[in-house]
């Protein structure tokens, strides 16, 4: 009883109320945020992952500009249903390089975190040109458009020096080269692919859309079939003291 006619002192005082309110949400926030200024990195660093190819980052652009992200996240949270349908859980360091992340909290269709390699190129393309054609219940809009609009990378120099400016490791090399980076992935035979690898471990050269010219579902597919496989979770063993 003692303590709580003390407490009265407080509920009946709106300034010492608001003072002492003060005092604990400032002593929660340094608990929470100091520590942050003695870690070097927040994010378990883990090996494989890299930034985006000069096509890829032009695939997400692309991907974010339909709107994709609205009926796919792409977090595979840590649960069991979770993992026995889409793979191994998401760890934080595969969305490093995102600016915004695409983590997404609404699935009208599948978590898209662990797709890449799951289906061909041809299947991604009959899926963007008509999507109910290979999953009949599938309320996606139909993109087929993105196979006639060709693209150059025009402005993919400025768009990895943005990406550089939030912390995306990109190289004045990488910067330079991004044109022909760009061309030799969706189209190796026109390329220095062994540069590419050496700049993008794993980043898959070949023409996606099986049409001449580099459209923009060529970029969105490389991004796609990049999802989830720079880790290779076959010898992956989280860190314990993360």
């Amino acid at each position: 009883m003692a303590i709580l006619e003390k407490h009265k002192v407080l509920e009946k005082n709106a300034t010492l109320l608001l003072v002492f309110s003060f005092l604990v949400v400032t002593i929660g926030g340094i608990v929470e945020i100091a520590p942050l200024f003695y870690l070097e990195n927040t994010i378990e660093k883990v090996k494989g992952v890299r930034p985006y190819s000069p096509l890829e980052l032009a695939g997400r652009d692309i991907y974010i500009r339909e709107g994709c992200y609205v009926c796919h996240s792409q977090m595979i949270r840590p649960m069991r249903d979770e993992v026995e349908r889409y793979g191994h859980y998401s760890l934080a360091a595969e969305s490093m390089y995102d600016h915004p992340f695409q983590w997404g909290s609404k699935r009208t269709g599948p978590d898209l975190a662990r797709v890449g390699g799951r289906y061909s190129d041809e299947w991604h393309v009959a899926h963007f040109v008509d999507p109910q054609s290979v999953v009949p219940e599938s309320v996606m809009p139909k993109y087929g458009f993105l196979k006639d609009r060709l693209i150059e990378p025009t402005h993919i120099e400025d768009l990895m020096a943005a990406n550089r400016l939030v912390g995306v490791p990109y190289t004045e090399e990488m910067i330079t080269a991004a044109h022909s980076d760009f061309r030799a992935q969706a189209d190796p035979d026109d390329g220095d692919i062994d540069a590419l690898a050496e700049r993008y471990p794993g980043a898959q050269a070949r023409n996606f859309d099986g049409e001449p010219g580099i459209s923009e579902m060529d970029a969105l597919i490389a991004y796609m079939q990049m999802l989830g496989t720079m880790v290779d979770f076959s010898t992956f063993t989280p860190d314990p003291d993360r």
